[in-house]
């Protein structure tokens, strides 16, 4: 513990030395902006800072990648623990938001001038509902996500004799038991109809329960009105259908992560992922390697829209900068449809905006590019976290009855969601 407490010390000694650099290089700049480190990412960082710097050379922008480390997001942290921050940052995962919020560390948006029609006029009235903090205040632009749907092997899914991938549970089922392969006779499977990480890690349920969550539920909320919301038959049903994955073998126990790519290699036919997978495929992909993507699979009385989870990264304005103004201008460039437009070309990410499907420099560009329309087409329906400043500790708590209960048995689905939500109240939201 106490090396823990050395290290966390060390880490925002390190984070304050980097700002109080940052802040001496800052002479000649007005702002200091920070993107994730993803190299597509750094790419297009570069060019839009070289553009507004050229168009303002009375404001300029100073640009970083967020320093290295285990996350972004504890990098984030130990900056604001240490005042370093960036005036501006572009990967701000919506779930920790409220809890800058409530420390006063954000510049809330919605005090800005012009902030209203910019946001409004980006997206629609729900994607603010669910960006609004606790104090009804606006701390973030919604600005980018990466929907998650389900990728699967277009020739094992023909070799099933089936004319589409499975879209319900039980579909789901009945192809799984199909394929389900024990190729040498040893009394062990070598293939499975799909693949989740086992770890019990709080954001690996962004990849299973929580989108299969709200593809049954219709993008229902986890937390509302500050109590657990999911204590439902929809987190109960989408228990039972990863638990009988996992009983059956038809998903694997144990990790395939060290493996060869276990998709590409043809070891599983499906997989939740999002549009990055594109590129990873397109570039290791075996000749005749063909796959398509599809929506998380729903219970098979689902009605209406089929949600997911859109992973968003979004922008915002730390309390450190000292010219809130300049920076909300910054962000409205970065956010412009031009720049949009780049992103989406260079990242494969899609803008959280309204008019990607009517737009016609989006649309001509998802003509070219078909493979890139299904997730347009998604982002009409994807949910991004609820305002909760414990998000963190309430998926680490599903995480824990998701692994006594889908992964080990020990549970029956019934008991681990209401054990769940329990906990989660005890968290006094």
């Amino acid at each position: 513990m106490h090396i823990v407490k050395i290290n966390i010390f060390i880490g925002i000694l390190f984070y304050i030395f980097i700002g109080c650099s940052s802040s001496n290089e800052k002479k000649e700049y007005e702002l200091l902006y920070w993107s994730s480190n993803n190299s597509q990412e750094i790419e297009f960082a570069k060019i839009v800072i070289s553009q507004w710097n050229e168009m303002h050379p009375e404001a300029k922008v100073q640009y970083q990648p967020v320093p290295e480390g285990q996350s972004s997001e504890e990098i984030i942290l130990a900056a604001v623990v240490g005042e370093t921050t960036p005036d501006v940052y572009s990967n701000m995962w919506q779930g920790d938001v409220e809890i800058y919020a409530e420390s006063g560390s954000l510049v809330a948006f919605d005090t800005l001038d012009g902030f209203n029609e910019f946001i409004y006029d980006r997206c629609d009235t729900s994607v603010m509902i669910e960006n609004t903090s606790l104090d009804n205040h606006i701390y973030q632009i919604p600005w980018k996500i990466n929907p998650i749907l389900m990728i699967y092997n277009k020739n094992h899914i023909k070799n099933l004799g089936l004319d589409h991938a499975p879209s319900t549970y039980d579909e789901f089922f009945d192809a799984a038991e199909k394929f389900k392969k024990d190729k040498d006779g040893d009394g062990y499977i070598d293939q499975w109809f799909g693949y989740s990480e086992v770890l019990v890690t709080w954001w690996q349920r962004f990849f299973d329960f929580y989108p299969l969550y709200l593809a049954a539920s219709s993008g229902q909320p986890l937390i509302k009105n500050n109590k657990a919301d999911f204590d439902n038959e929809y987190a109960v049903n989408v228990f039972k259908f990863l638990r009988e994955l996992y009983k059956q073998k038809y998903f694997p126990q144990e990790r395939l992560a060290t493996r060869e790519d276990p998709f590409l290699s043809g070891t599983i036919v499906t997989r939740f992922t999002g549009p990055w997978e594109i590129s990873h495929a397109e570039k290791y992909k075996p000749d005749g390697f063909e796959y398509g993507f599809q929506h998380i699979p729903v219970p098979a009385n689902s009605k209406g829209p089929i949600y997911t989870y859109g992973d968003p990264k979004n922008i915002v304005i730390f309390n450190t900068c000292k010219k809130p103004n300049l920076a909300f201008q910054f962000a409205k460039f970065l956010t412009s449809k031009k720049n949009d437009f780049q992103l989406l070309k260079l990242t494969s990410q899609y803008p959280r905006r309204k008019d990607l499907l009517t737009d016609s420099l989006f649309v001509k560009y998802f003509e070219k590019n078909p493979e890139l329309r299904v997730f347009a087409e998604q982002a009409k329906y994807v949910r991004g976290t609820d305002a909760s400043s414990v998000l963190k500790e309430v998926f680490d708590i599903i995480s824990q009855e998701y692994e006594a209960c889908v992964i080990y048995g020990t549970k029956t689905p019934e008991e681990a969601i209401k054990d769940a939500a329990f906990a989660v109240n005890l968290l006094n939201l």
